[in-house]
């Protein structure tokens, strides 16, 4: 990949918004995620804009619309495709964190498809997983416009500042953030189960303090 990312920063910057905007759009569309981080690509056009070599009020925009549309098109895959998305090969190796994913989406709703941004395996899968699970697209829509412009705009900004750094910042804002968000995500599970829980128990004591039925009023 260090091969790819010095073969970007070194390209004309007609070339360099095409190529961010490819990545950063690829990565939900058709899942390459697995090979390259989204955030690795938005980082990127931050520092070719540090450099002179692109325009951040261009660069920064560009990616959260790639964000976006990216995220579309991996919805309307797991609209179209459904159940049997889950069922390739390529997968396979992933199926944990694919159960964690759809745990997840099945919990928060369109929280997940905000907070599934920050988190690279679930940046990948959550637009898909959201289309597989008929969530209506309005909402997906508004959550996942709100994760890509946060998301886009903060790390072109990130990799402006960070200049020639740009890896370790890269590597520690994507492994920070998703600890974070993994962090969240715990917790929004066992607050749902408590909550379950005592719904279940409130439900079982008002049917235990109704009272029995009369036989005679059957005759």
């Amino acid at each position: 990949m260090g091969s790819l990312v010095q073969a970007i920063l070194a390209v004309p910057p007609l070339v360099a918004y095409v190529a961010v905007f490819a990545l950063v759009f690829a990565e939900d569309a058709i899942f390459i995620g697995f090979v390259i981080p989204g955030e690795t690509a938005a980082v990127l056009g931050g520092v070719l804009a540090n450099q002179g070599k692109a325009d951040l009020w261009i660069m920064a925009p560009l990616i959260v619309v790639a964000a976006i549309l990216g995220d579309t098109v991996g919805y309307e895959i797991g609209r179209h495709l459904g159940p049997r998305l889950l069922g390739f090969r390529v997968f396979d190796r992933h199926r944990r964190r694919l159960d964690d994913a759809q745990e997840f989406l099945r919990r928060r709703g369109g929280s997940a498809v905000f907070l599934g941004r920050f988190v690279a395996f679930f940046r990948a899968m959550m637009p898909a997983l959201a289309g597989a699970s008929r969530m209506p697209y309005p909402r997906f829509l508004a959550f996942n416009a709100l994760g890509g412009a946060v998301w886009g705009a903060g790390f072109a900004v990130l990799g402006y500042v960070a200049g020639a750094s740009y890896e370790v910042v890269a590597k520690a804002a994507g492994r920070d953030i998703a600890a974070v968000v993994g962090v969240v995500a715990v917790i929004a599970i066992v607050v749902w189960r408590v909550r379950k829980a005592r719904a279940d128990r409130r439900e079982e004591r008002s049917f235990r303090s109704r009272p029995a039925p009369d036989p005679s009023e059957g005759q």
